[in-house]
């Protein structure tokens, strides 16, 4: 007798692969090895052409599981952004994920066309499968990348809502190959996709952030999971309803990160969760590619890296954010920073799926334009920004709402001080929070813990963890917050 399963060696082979590349990502990281190319390998080494310990060739199903992939990382991106984004970068992050979209996908097309002699409607599909940028790429090199919060927020907005534009080129591009679709059909799909994405994941948002406001007790633990319910309500309601799943979600994210009671731990939950979904989405490219097939497409690749990095993306940035009369450098590092991820990966499977002749090809392009953009162009985002001078802002970061203390009807929020300006010496007697909140901790430098009194006075860099009630007012303790900081800046 027996109780095994088939699937249970597969399991324990993904979880030991998943677990060695997170320890080894913590050793690779001091080279500054960007740790997705090291599950890129780990995939490559165990599959067809290295050991061959897993062969697997099911591409609906690997398409499937990287559309639930990204959408979990778009709904972090969502909750990572701050929704005040839309006004101050809408305009032209819009565009940028439409207009910009399309600029890049023909312009690469025009190359992989004039210069390798590929199909017309294969070059087309080709420059539409790597036209959008990636959020989850982009998140993770925001997170640590210090850029002026316009161009921060004007990356996040375009790699959470260029998908769908991506998505519309690609599918019917596959339709143009199979068929022959009107202007009326392109128009239609696309109205549909978009209003029903924004529609179903603006109403979701609005309700889910009404639920997570209310929950309490025990059932606060569990917020994690809940906010994952919404973020799939949100996915799965907008596409049964022919609309945008993953525009849906990315704006769920948003909606909800308004909530006041977005816990620290929630956000950790979902990064956690974003990481886990990144890293298996490379896990996966890496056991679906050839190794022995990528030589026969390396100078198609090649050429299509170079249009796309240094033609494609500079122009249709500038193309775009010239109406705003954006400084040459900024339009040079917003370029540079428009780094490819998950969304290619997922994008290359959908003409792999439908039979494309050329679906391999695609595929193979892709992956050597990911592998490019993860080991070139993340890595050197700060150095460029440096050597041109687009460096950020000087300003007071709060954390809204890091932790619910539900037993004492209590939030902890975190203050950080910027460490490379000045602040105004002034106690906290004499400038005590509002609303009755109180700065329970400061941690200062490396590792220094100090425990606040009414003679003790804030300093740069310190990062404040301040008990409030739940009746005060956030606005007004970020307002409180960012008095720290002189008016003339000096």
């Amino acid at each position: 007798m027996s109780s095994s399963f088939s699937v249970d060696p597969g399991v324990l082979l993904v979880g030991a692969l998943l677990l060695v590349g997170v320890i080894a990502s913590g050793f690779t990281s001091r080279f500054r090895i960007p740790s997705l190319l090291l599950f890129l390998g780990l995939g490559m080494a165990v599959a067809d052409d290295g050991l061959a310990w897993i062969r697997f060739d099911d591409a609906v199903l690997a398409q499937n599981i990287a559309i639930a992939a990204l959408a979990v990382i778009l709904f972090d991106g969502g909750l990572g952004t701050d929704p005040r984004s839309f006004r101050s970068v809408g305009a032209p992050a819009g565009l940028l994920a439409t207009v910009g979209v399309a600029i890049t996908a023909g312009i690469v097309a025009l190359a992989a066309w004039g210069l390798m002699g590929l199909d017309p409607t294969t070059a087309l599909l080709l420059g539409a499968v790597i036209s959008s940028t990636d959020a989850a790429a982009v998140f993770a090199a925001l997170r640590t990348e210090p850029l002026p919060t316009r161009t921060s927020r004007l990356l996040q907005l375009e790699s959470g809502l260029n998908d769908p534009a991506a998505v519309l080129l690609t599918v019917g591009m596959v339709e143009v190959w199979r068929a022959d679709p009107s202007g009326w059909d392109w128009a239609g799909y696309l109205g549909v996709q978009v209003a029903v994405g924004v529609a179903v994941g603006v109403a979701v948002g609005w309700v889910g952030r009404w639920v997570v406001d209310h929950v309490r007790g025990g059932a606060a633990a569990s917020l994690g999971v809940v906010t994952l319910a919404i973020a799939a309500i949100s996915y799965g309601g907008a596409a049964v309803l022919g609309g945008s799943g993953l525009l849906a979600v990315y704006l769920t994210g948003v909606v909800l990160t308004g909530s006041e009671r977005a816990s620290r731990s929630v956000l950790y939950f979902h990064e956690g969760l974003a990481a886990t979904a990144q890293s298996a989405l490379f896990l996966l490219l890496g056991i679906l590619v050839f190794p022995s097939e990528l030589f026969g497409d390396l100078g198609l690749a090649l050429v299509v890296v170079v249009t796309l990095v240094l033609v494609a993306r500079p122009i249709a940035v500038a193309a775009v954010l010239v109406w705003w009369r954006t400084p040459l450098r900024h339009m040079a590092v917003v370029s540079w920073a428009g780094l490819r991820g998950a969304v290619p990966v997922v994008l290359a499977t959908i003409p792999f799926t439908a039979g494309h002749p050329d679906g391999a090809v695609i595929f193979d392009v892709a992956f050597v334009v990911v592998v490019v953009s993860v080991a070139v162009q993340g890595p050197t985002i700060s150095a460029l920004a440096r050597r041109l001078g687009v460096t950020a802002d000087d300003s007071v970061f709060v954390r809204r709402e890091i932790v619910a203390v539900d037993a004492l009807d209590a939030d902890i929020i975190e203050i950080t001080v910027p460490g490379s300006t000045l602040v105004r010496s002034v106690t906290l007697r004499d400038d005590p929070p509002p609303g009755g909140a109180r700065v329970a901790v400061i941690h200062r430098g490396d590792d220094t813990t100090v425990i606040p009194t009414g003679s003790t006075t804030v300093e740069p860099g310190d990062v404040l963890l301040v008990v409030t009630p739940r009746t005060c007012d956030l606005d007004e303790l970020e307002a409180w917050s960012r008095s720290f900081l002189p008016l003339d800046g000096t």
